[in-house]
């Protein structure tokens, strides 16, 4: 037979022993992790006080390294490496809408609108669209509204929410991919050429 690591008198011995040993409640584990997270919060606090950088460094100064992606989107080496970037995660439409809708804005005959809003509406904006974008029911049931007497501000704001989908999502993933660190290093080496 196989000799036992603890045979039956130990276990029993081990668990008598573990009866007495207070165990910490729930609540005392969770204060004292929310006491130690202030400890830490309130030494950061004080070491970022300390330090000789100015105190008005922030998330805003920070920002101003990179170009906005309004700038983006009028840039064509970026808009390419946006574009490629949004490709490798399968939502280039996004950004082909939003630059339709440009074109779109941009038309000055009133014949050209109503076949070019028809185009955006089908391939963009209907439900079964190939290249079909996120917006919700409402703005989807308005542009079918417009579509009737098309004006230049009916995609404005579907527009407007694909835009604020690539900022808050698709553009700040970009700033740190590949592809943006690749034009940003080559439009240095071509500056300073």
């Amino acid at each position: 037979m196989p000799k036992l690591l603890f045979s039956k008198m130990r276990f029993y011995t081990i668990k008598d022993l573990m009866q007495n040993v207070k165990r910490p409640r729930r609540s005392d584990v969770i204060f004292n992790r929310n006491r130690r997270k202030m400890d830490i919060q309130c030494h950061m606090v004080q070491k970022t006080n300390d330090e000789t950088y100015p105190s008005n460094l922030s998330y805003q100064t920070d920002h101003k390294l990179y170009p906005t992606l309004e700038e983006l989107l009028r840039d064509k080496k970026y808009l390419a490496a946006f574009r490629s970037f949004l490709q490798s995660e399968f939502s280039e439409e996004n950004v082909d809408f939003w630059l339709s809708c440009e074109d779109f804005k941009s038309t000055a005959s009133m014949d050209d609108l109503g076949w070019k809003a028809e185009g955006i509406y089908q391939k963009f904006i209907q439900p079964t669209a190939c290249r079909e974008i996120n917006v919700d029911h409402h703005i989807r049931e308005k542009i079918k509204k417009t579509l009737e007497q098309p004006s230049l501000s009916c995609f404005d704001e579907a527009q407007k929410h694909v835009y604020l989908l690539m900022e808050r999502d698709s553009y700040p993933r970009f700033l740190h991919s590949d592809a943006y660190l690749s034009v940003k290093n080559k439009s240095r080496t071509l500056w300073y050429i």
